[in-house]
């Protein structure tokens, strides 16, 4: 087995069409589909199930995928530290974000690590939901991650974090915008929700979700979006409300108001998690504290703007 049958299998599996994989990888499709045979002769297991249309995994297939990805993300980190063992300095940083993340903590974390005079070169990933990029941390494909944990209890791979409080998101001119403080969350009971969509980040429906049944009703969600910029964008245009994390006012329009919400047991966090067996050394543990500062900063800028 050479790395390029998993490669061949993991674009294959991402694309879920050889024809299209195939194109990516500009070669014909008859040698692809003829190299996945040959790996799964090899692995001994059936990983794919052609379909009419393109083809989906099999429980092998998943499994496989999962190991595939380490393998590859182990060899491209194993070049990529041979060369700068060879030119005396590292400089790549692989960093996971969510969504939100891209907009609140990167600008700052590149203008600090060149404040800082570190010599890093970013590689940056969106990835969702928060165990894609936990597992993608385990696998070694990133360095840094920055998540929102779907339970009270952090994963172990976190070293640094803050509280993003839930708040409730809604247009200037709605009623609930001449209240002063907190709110209950189930002043909007009867309100239509724009809700981040279940597809796009689970752990965060779920939790808005938990949420609404604490104040003791079941949402209206009428309208949902993969981002939390456009949450915002359709509260502004007065769709609905919504519950956003606090730092989301760092990129609320002008016609947004936001409410931190009160009487709940439940806690929002942004944490930092690295992974056990990366930056352990001195550059990465200068990344690490460059990070952290930028985590605290971004939470001194959201309190100091919450209302």
């Amino acid at each position: 087995m050479e790395l390029r049958h998993l490669r061949y299998f993991v674009a294959v599996a991402d694309l879920g069409s050889v024809s299209r994989a195939a194109s990516k990888l500009f070669m014909a499709q008859p040698p692809l589909s003829a190299q996945i045979r040959q790996l799964e002769e090899e692995v001994g297991a059936s990983l794919l199930v052609r379909l009419p249309r393109g083809v989906r995994l099999t429980p092998a297939g998943e499994s496989f995928l999962v190991d595939a990805r380490a393998i590859l993300a182990r060899a491209q980190q194993a070049s990529s530290r041979a060369r700068e063992l060879q030119s005396g300095q590292r400089s790549i940083l692989r960093v996971g974000l969510m969504p939100s993340a891209t907009q609140t903590v990167l600008p700052g974390l590149l203008k600090r690590l060149r404040r800082e005079g570190l010599e890093v070169s970013v590689e940056a990933h969106e990835m969702i939901p928060s165990a894609r990029q936990l597992q993608a941390l385990r696998n070694a494909e990133i360095d840094l991650g920055f998540i929102r944990p779907g339970t009270s209890t952090p994963p172990p791979e976190t070293v640094a974090g803050i509280d993003d409080p839930y708040c409730l998101a809604f247009a200037a001119d709605h009623p609930l915008a001449s209240a002063a403080g907190a709110l209950a969350l189930k002043s909007a009971a009867h309100e239509p929700f724009v809700s981040f969509s279940r597809y796009a980040e689970s752990d965060y429906f779920d939790q808005t979700a938990a949420l609404c049944e604490e104040a003791g009703f079941a949402p209206d969600l009428r309208h949902s979006a993969g981002q939390f910029v456009s949450v915002l964008a359709m509260v502004g245009s007065g769709l609905g409300v919504a519950i956003v994390p606090a730092s989301c006012i760092l990129m609320a329009p002008p016609q947004v108001v936001m409410r931190r919400l009160k009487g709940t047991s439940r806690k929002s966090r942004l944490v930092m998690v690295r992974g056990e067996h990366q930056m352990q050394d001195e550059w990465g543990s200068q990344v690490v504290r460059a990070a952290t500062l930028e985590l605290q900063a971004l939470e001194a800028r959201v309190k100091k703007k919450m209302p």
